[in-house]
């Protein structure tokens, strides 16, 4: 039996051979996915995503369940306040360096569910040790440590939701799993302003830290399947080699109990099909686990502004979060519970926003397909909700955050303005991300990981300058070059929309 197309003829018995090949390979650090994540049950995926999205929100809740005890922090290990906001520069930065390692391993070992666990066990034992420190500098080191063990939830849980969705119900699977990820920016705040009020002060937010990973491990352990899925492979059985009336979709049904060998005999017999073991259909090359050549995604001029669209977004925000503290101490004397409180406002903002981002971004892009006949383009995914909120939305949320603060006005109107700019960052942000998914087929951990490394490294640089720029600027004039740099992120989001399609053919995508 052989099927042909424009360009090649494949014989069903070999491309069926090559399937087991694969599926077999590495049978202790790979684990056999025996369907395709596409096919999973709604239920199925659901609980996968409730499993990635808690994963992922480890890092929110680890860096704002900080942010309330900075103060005690400084005061406790008798640091200056430049080396505790490097606990918490840093520690951006170290989140979008593993996010590239954690990236590497996944697409050279073809694994997801393994990479969980080990980093779960990494935070898990970092945090313990922040319990104990007595210096700023061993604080500063397990919270680079911290990071390591926290950044896979973000890279490798955008490739578990390239594994499970198709591209037109990838945005929806987005927005949900960046409004879970804001649980950890929600409460984190909260519950760390409450923990610093026990006996423990600040270091009971690091034994919060050590009980929710072993929550985390534990949910992996025993809710997680492996999904990693084998695009060219799944995608050409399920189009070829299976006819359409079979009844046999899925290796499921024709598992047997006495092995692998047992298991091939069937699939050889298949409709009375004879098949013999050849090779492969097609000619693979091993992959080398090499970081750098996540890194050098940058090389293609779309991911580049993508992600530096993307970090400026993201890097404002979390410079608002780190001005957050010492402005709301300084201008209305809070306590670190009413602080904690305090970032509320941009808690809801991020869910809502991830909410309805994810539902307008599916939306859109189906829309603007059958607009022009059906035919897809990738920049769809920049759909007109972004502009919305990167030019108008965000940086309105980021100037009254700035004016309210040096007009010294109710407290609430910085509330509320905190989560007028997460709301429209999250939009922006998540649809950068889901481009980068759809545009790079089979790259989706390492492209969201070499996307977030850059959000990171701004995040990081903005917020070391922070201090320094409130004080030369003030926190008003600090905003107003804030929503500049949002509308320069915007302008390269418009290249791309506009230039998107010819800029990946220069780069073969």
């Amino acid at each position: 039996m052989t099927l042909s197309s424009s360009n090649t003829t494949i014989s069903s018995d070999t491309t069926v051979s090559y399937l087991i090949h694969e599926l077999i390979a590495y049978p202790v650090f790979k684990p056999l996915v025996e369907n395709d994540p596409y096919t999973l049950k709604p239920r199925k995926k659901s609980i996968i995503l409730i499993c990635i999205c808690l994963a992922a929100s480890v890092s929110g809740f680890t860096s704002t369940i900080y942010f309330p005890g900075l103060p005690y922090i400084t005061e406790d290990l008798q640091a200056t306040s430049i080396t505790t906001t490097l606990t918490a520069a840093l520690f951006i930065l170290m989140m979008g360096v593993g996010s590239i390692i954690w990236a590497s391993i996944s697409d050279y070992y073809q694994i997801r569910r393994y990479l969980f666990l080990i980093s779960t066990v990494i935070f898990s034992v970092s945090s313990l040790g922040g319990v104990f420190v007595s210096n700023i500098w061993t604080l500063v080191v397990l919270r680079c440590i911290q990071a390591l063990g926290c950044s896979s939830g973000i890279s490798i849980g955008a490739g578990v939701i390239a594994d499970c969705y198709p591209i037109e119900k990838r945005g929806s699977a987005f927005g949900k799993f960046n409004s879970g990820m804001m649980f950890g920016p929600l409460f984190g705040p909260i519950i760390g302003g409450f923990l610093i009020l026990s006996k423990n002060t600040w270091r009971a937010t690091f034994w919060f830290c050590f009980a929710f990973s072993i929550f985390i491990f534990f949910l992996i352990f025993f809710f997680l399947p492996e999904t990693y899925r084998l695009n060219d492979i799944w995608d050409h059985l399920s189009n070829e080699v299976l006819p359409s009336n079979s009844s046999m979709t899925t290796l499921n049904e024709v598992e047997l109990e006495n092995g692998k060998n047992e298991k091939l005999e069937k699939l050889e017999k298949f409709e009375g099909i004879e098949r013999t073991i050849a090779q492969p259909p097609y000619k693979t090359e091993k992959k080398n686990m090499n970081p750098i050549a996540a890194i050098l995604l940058l090389r293609h001029p779309f991911v580049l502004i993508s992600s530096i669209a993307g970090g400026i977004f993201f890097g404002c925000m979390f410079t608002l979060e780190t001005i957050i503290p010492g402005q709301l101490v300084e201008k209305y004397n809070l306590s670190s519970w009413q602080i904690g409180l305090s970032f509320l406002g941009g808690g809801v903002g991020n869910i809502m926003g991830s909410i309805m981002g994810g539902y307008l971004s599916d939306y859109l892009l189906l829309r603007a397909r059958r607009q022009r006949g059906g035919r897809a383009i990738m920049e769809d995914r920049l759909s007109s909700n972004i502009w919305l909120c990167g030019i108008v939305i965000t940086p309105l949320g980021t100037l009254l955050f700035g004016i309210s603060l040096a007009y010294n006005m109710s407290i609430w109107v910085n509330i509320i303005a905190y989560g007028i700019n997460t709301f429209g960052m999250i939009q922006v942000t998540s649809a950068c991300s889901a481009y980068l998914v759809d545009a790079m087929p089979g790259l989706g951990a390492s492209a969201s990981a070499v996307s977030n490394l850059i959000r990171m490294i701004i995040a990081c640089i903005l917020t070391i300058i922070t201090s320094a720029m409130v004080s030369a600027l003030g926190v008003g004039w600090s905003s107003v070059l804030l929503s500049v740099m949002l509308w320069v992120g915007m302008a390269l989001l418009f290249i791309l929309k506009v230039k998107g399609e010819k800029i990946r053919a220069y780069s073969g995508y």
